[in-house]
């Protein structure tokens, strides 16, 4: 089973749909924390296409300063993070989501984050810490699946019936720790409880030593993102998050969905669109 595949669905692409620039951006996107450098048939695998294709995705990017070569393998230049920053600065994530993370992080310690929803992951764009412990790091563009996280089982809660259905005839939930919840019925019922609760929590599910709670974050009554705020598993429990920072955590998350309300480019960037 190949890693990536072309984003969007065939019956789901517009007319005018570029086929050479999905599967270029799907070059890009199959580099990641442990596949650093690839060899051309690596990443054809990663990406579910043939070795010539990849090869011609290849030359372009790296024509273009966006990939380089050692040998045989390629990997990613510095150029790639132009992307990332163009819409960082762009949607005022400093100036928006930041200052809330740090008064998250400022009142309770550890760690909070910001995420969205991308298919089966979560999308880290925005975090803050002061934790120096080496764990599954939180920094901003990581993905992690969704399953797996406090944050990623708000935003599945919030989606619709059918997406949510979608989603759960689609995904393979892989074991992250021993006690990773992978069975998809479990998983299920999981996210109708959030539902119910209105706030997830977590204990060693992406790693060991993560326990953490996540709210969403709404505009025009819809979920369009999730914050969490996260501490050390043996440290604190997560009924000793969800009594001592639940209602901190909602009334931040209702303070940033008033700013992106001020802000109508991050709300769209935030909802994918």
């Amino acid at each position: 089973m190949t890693a990536l595949s072309v984003p969007v669905d065939e019956e789901e692409r517009p007319s005018e749909f570029v086929e050479a620039l999905a599967r270029g951006l799907a070059v890009l996107e199959c580099f990641d924390g442990t596949h650093l450098e690839m060899t051309l048939s690596e990443v054809a695998q990663r990406v579910g296409t043939s070795p010539a294709a990849a090869r011609r995705s290849l030359i372009t990017l790296a024509a273009l300063g966006y990939v380089g070569q050692s040998g045989k393998r390629f990997h990613l230049t510095p150029k790639v993070m132009s992307l990332g920053s163009a819409f960082y600065f762009s949607a005022r994530m400093d100036e928006i989501l930041l200052p809330e993370l740090r008064h998250v992080v400022e009142t309770f310690g550890d760690a909070s984050s910001v995420a969205t929803l991308d298919g089966h992951d979560v999308i880290y764009v925005a975090h803050f810490s002061v934790q120096r412990a080496r764990r599954a790091s939180a920094v901003v563009g990581a993905r992690y699946p969704a399953h797996a996280t406090s944050l990623g089982r708000v935003l599945l809660a919030a989606l619709p019936d059918p997406e949510l259905d979608r989603y759960f005839e689609t995904v393979r939930p892989v074991p992250l720790t021993s006690k990773t919840v992978t069975n998809r019925e479990e998983l299920r019922r999981l996210v109708y409880k959030v539902r119910e609760l209105g706030y997830a929590t977590t204990v060693d599910q992406l790693d060991y030593g993560i326990t953490a709670l996540a709210v969403p974050i709404r505009h025009g009554g819809a979920t369009i993102a999730a914050l969490n705020s996260s501490g050390y598993s043996g440290l604190v429990t997560a009924d000793q998050l969800v009594a001592g920072r639940l209602p901190e955590l909602r009334m931040a998350a209702s303070r940033l969905a008033e700013a992106t309300a001020r802000f109508p480019v991050l709300a769209s960037v935030l909802k994918g669109r």
